[in-house]
């Protein structure tokens, strides 16, 4: 059972930055793609950004690319994720989500950290 929790969310002005981090723990994480979902107001999650464990490969949301990125420090279980330029439509819940490589879906996710970008 893999457990994620999120930090550095909060208020922002258009065209800041932010890190967030999520703190890892429970599984063999070298099996594992970690990943930021964003819910934005009255949406369902979608996936922003994600980075495999064992070889950093890394994926990036077109509405984010070039804006943000995504990192992990093994020797801390953690993943982070930097937004920079930050939009106003880059407000929503931020969550740390968790699969493995052969999983379609991240079944296993944090309670998320709300980041809300002012104009």
């Amino acid at each position: 059972q893999v457990q994620l929790a999120e930090t550095g969310g909060g208020l922002v002005e258009a065209g800041n930055s932010l890190r967030l981090s999520c703190v890892v723990s429970g599984g063999a994480l070298r099996d594992y793609t970690l990943g930021w979902l964003r819910q934005a107001p009255g949406k369902e999650p979608e996936v922003i950004s994600s980075i495999t464990w064992a070889d950093e490969i890394t994926y990036y949301h077109a509405s984010v690319k070039g804006r943000f990125t995504i990192s992990r420090d093994n020797t801390k279980n953690m993943v982070f994720l930097q937004m920079s330029s930050l939009k106003p439509e880059d407000t929503g819940l931020y969550i740390c989500a968790a699969r493995q490589r052969s999983w379609r879906d991240y079944l296993y996710r944090g309670q998320g950290t709300q980041v809300t970008v002012s104009a």
